[in-house]
């Protein structure tokens, strides 16, 4: 099933990772540079997260 939220992507993926054994996200490419000066949500969520991430790049 398919749940949409509203609201800052990142905060949403942290609050539904609250006692999850795994979060996985993806990841669109950018550079490490370019993703921190874009405040990419994976990498925000990678330092934030209750539980271990996995990002999958394309």
């Amino acid at each position: 099933s398919k749940i949409v939220v509203i609201g800052n992507p990142a905060q949403s993926l942290l609050d539904r990772a609250k006692g999850a054994n795994l979060l996985v996200v993806g990841a669109r490419g950018r550079s490490a540079l370019k993703a921190t000066l874009l405040g990419s949500v994976s990498l925000h969520v990678t330092q934030h997260a209750p539980c271990p991430v996995t990002v999958v790049r394309d």
